[in-house]
């Protein structure tokens, strides 16, 4: 592995899963496998769980993590190649980017999309323009269009249960993604990565479920069967990922807020005593019930707490 951008830079899901597994079971086993070694994190938005994660999983491999937020203690960066640099941007990423690489062994980015412009979005200029000039690994802490690091922890999560509650054998888990209502519109970097990974696992029966016109781009989503009918969609699910998305084709845009397609109690009696998660943060009784979070099937506690284990094993193959 020479970067970690999306699932397409591992070469064996479940291993690297078994990793974060293992690490779960003993976090300081590789204690020293990064001593005198640093990693950087760059914030260019903000941060709560992929921060914390990310730092305590560098130290538990014994490596120094230094966080610095682009968006508030450093100057405006130019991504753009060319440019004019006569307006607000102090500083290119060509001439940040080299120095940093200097600075750290392995160097983390965490972007953020405009929701503006789709081309210029899902270009992921930002992230690629650190992977071309740093000449040091990247990591990926969510980009414009991609949440990797996230992914990996739902695909943990949904094997440790797996692990501990095997469903009969020779079935596949049901797993549905589901679009939730939202006061405003947001990216598509969530659901898109976790389609990739679902898909690329491929130990999975997968379903898409959203009102009409918030289809996701189909690299993505190609594999998953899609359905306008979360009813459906629930029905026999045995994980639930509840995630509101804006539009991929009318860009940016919050079409509808339908307050009907939030997870409630009663819609999860069709499912198959389904396990429910959410990537957090969460706007309760918005996106997810009350009665859900606190309920017995929420594992988003245990999702987020996973964040750590699945950056361990990511800085660990990263680690030279």
């Amino acid at each position: 592995m020479k970067n970690f951008i999306s699932v397409s830079d591992v070469t064996d899901i479940n291993a690297l899963v078994a990793k974060a597994l293992e690490y779960k079971a003993n976090p300081f086993k590789d204690k020293l496998l990064g001593v005198n070694r640093r990693i950087g994190l760059l914030f260019l938005n903000p941060s709560l769980r992929t921060r914390l994660s990310t730092q305590v999983a560098a130290q538990n491999l014994g490596m120094e993590a230094i966080v610095f937020n682009v968006d508030k203690e450093g100057w405006a960066l130019e991504f753009t190649e060319g440019a004019v640099m006569n307006g607000t941007t102090v500083e290119h990423v060509k001439d940040a980017a080299p120095i940093l690489g200097n600075y750290f062994d392995i160097l983390c980015i965490r972007t953020f999309p405009s929701l503006k412009n789709r081309e210029d979005d899902y270009s992921e200029m930002y992230i690629k323009q650190f992977i071309k000039h740093a000449g040091v690994p990247i990591i990926s802490l969510e980009s414009a269009t991609l949440h990797p690091l996230q992914s990996l922890t739902d695909i943990i999560t949904i094997k440790e249960h797996l692990l501990n509650s095997p469903l009969a054998a020779g079935r596949k888990p049901n797993v549905v993604l589901t679009w939730a209502p939202h006061i405003k519109p947001l990216p598509q970097c969530v659901s898109n990565s976790f389609s990739e990974w679902i898909n690329a696992w491929g130990e999975a029966n997968f379903v898409i479920t959203h009102p009409p016109g918030y289809e996701l781009a189909e690299k993505f989503t190609k594999g998953a069967t899609i359905t306008h009918n979360q009813h459906e969609a629930l029905q026999d699910a045995d994980f639930v990922y509840v995630k509101n998305w804006s539009a991929y084709n009318d860009y940016g845009k919050m079409l509808s807020n339908d307050a009907s397609w939030m997870l409630t109690e009663e819609k999860m009696k069709i499912t198959n005593n389904a396990k429910v998660m959410h990537c957090l943060p969460v706007r309760r009784n918005v996106e997810l019930s009350d009665e859900i979070l606190d309920g017995p099937n929420s594992v988003v506690t245990q999702e987020a707490s996973n964040r750590v284990w699945a950056a361990q094993a990511v800085i660990s193959e990263l680690v030279k």
